[in-house]
């Protein structure tokens, strides 16, 4: 999916949220949004989700 793609269905979802959830349902999925591309770009080069979530690592 290019980017072009990808910016279209965001939109898309953003002002379904605002037309039918109002400015709090639009800031909560501008909110997940903004988590989910960080998750995916962090994936993508090459890092491992447990990575985000672990908060303590342990040296041997």
């Amino acid at each position: 999916m290019g980017k072009d793609v990808l910016g279209l269905v965001v939109g898309m979802a953003l002002g379904f949220a605002g037309w039918f959830g109002g400015f709090g349902a639009f800031l909560l999925v501008a909110a997940l949004g903004g988590l989910g591309y960080a998750a995916g770009r962090h994936t993508e080069r090459g890092g491992d989700l447990r990575d985000l979530l672990v908060t303590e690592r342990r040296q041997r």
